[in-house]
């Protein structure tokens, strides 16, 4: 019980912080470059540990991957241009060919679990910005935190609906190897849910929807469908190295990795459908 109740403060809190973010730009760009950090330097730390001959520097990783967050903010938002990103490309430089003189025992695996810590966490974070700084047809850029917060809330939706769904009617592993708990049936009514939700979003919009109600279905199958993949990665990545948690920061949850494991499948995705769409 205590557990139970310390896990749902945590989860009202860990809701209301994303929500109220989305409010404010600024808001939104500190707590995600924070969420970021602290995402790249939990990675990090985790494959430091458990992963044989690896010694990645997890300051400069860090550090990178805030500031490719942060330079895609601006870069989104249209108050710096693109040579914010040299300076990124200079980072990723040095720890490539740092290598050269560390004499680490297996430098391949730095390089290769460097590049992870940016390509599987700070990129994908980073396309919250393109989802929300969009231009217009006067040529200005326009904040709206429609789109990246309807990313997380039909995450959110499809967690509680599967969750429900599997548990009342879940006879069908979806993945048994990677997650024993996970069923179709669950997997199927958590979509059928975010699609509802998501049509309900449209008619709640009104005019003032940038997508039609079809999009906005559309747009909640995309996050359903990479989101789930995105929770199967970690959880592959974390029986991989044979841990359970990625780590203890957010009480009841785990860690960074545990919280935010779908988003880094999802917001690639929107991204890639939106853009496609527009």
């Amino acid at each position: 019980m205590k557990n139970f109740i310390v896990r749902t403060i945590t989860g009202i809190i860990f809701v209301a912080a994303i929500v109220s973010c989305f409010l404010n730009p600024i808001a939104m760009v500190v707590l995600f470059a924070l969420v970021t950090g602290l995402t790249v330097w939990e990675f990090t730390g985790i494959v430091n540990e458990h992963v044989a001959a690896t010694t990645l520097n997890r300051i400069i990783c860090t550090v990178a991957g805030v500031w490719f967050f942060l330079a895609m903010f601006g870069f989104c938002w249209g108050i710096v241009n693109s040579a914010v990103f040299l300076v990124y490309l200079f980072t990723i430089m040095y720890l490539v060919i740092s290598e050269l003189y560390l004499k680490h025992e297996n430098p391949i695996n730095n390089w290769a679990y460097t590049m992870l810590s940016q390509m599987y966490i700070a990129m994908p974070l980073s396309l919250i910005n393109v989802l929300a700084f969009m231009g217009s047809a006067d040529g200005e850029v326009h904040y709206n935190y429609v789109l990246p917060l309807s990313v997380f809330v039909f995450l959110w939706v499809n967690d509680s609906g599967a969750y429900c769904c599997g548990s009342l009617l879940g006879r069908h592993k979806l993945f048994p190897r990677v997650s024993p708990g996970k069923s179709w049936e669950g997997s199927i009514g958590g979509a059928v849910l975010v699609v509802v939700v998501a049509y309900v979003i449209s008619q709640l919009l009104g005019t003032s929807s940038p997508l039609t109600a079809l999009e906005w279905m559309g747009l909640g199958l995309v996050v359903v469908i990479f989101g789930t993949w995105g929770d199967l990665v970690e959880s592959l990545f974390k029986r991989t190295l044979g841990i359970k948690d990625s780590g203890n920061i957010l009480p009841g949850h785990g860690g960074m990795l545990d919280r935010f494991d779908s988003s880094l499948m999802a917001f690639p995705a929107a991204a890639i459908y939106l853009y496609a769409l527009f």
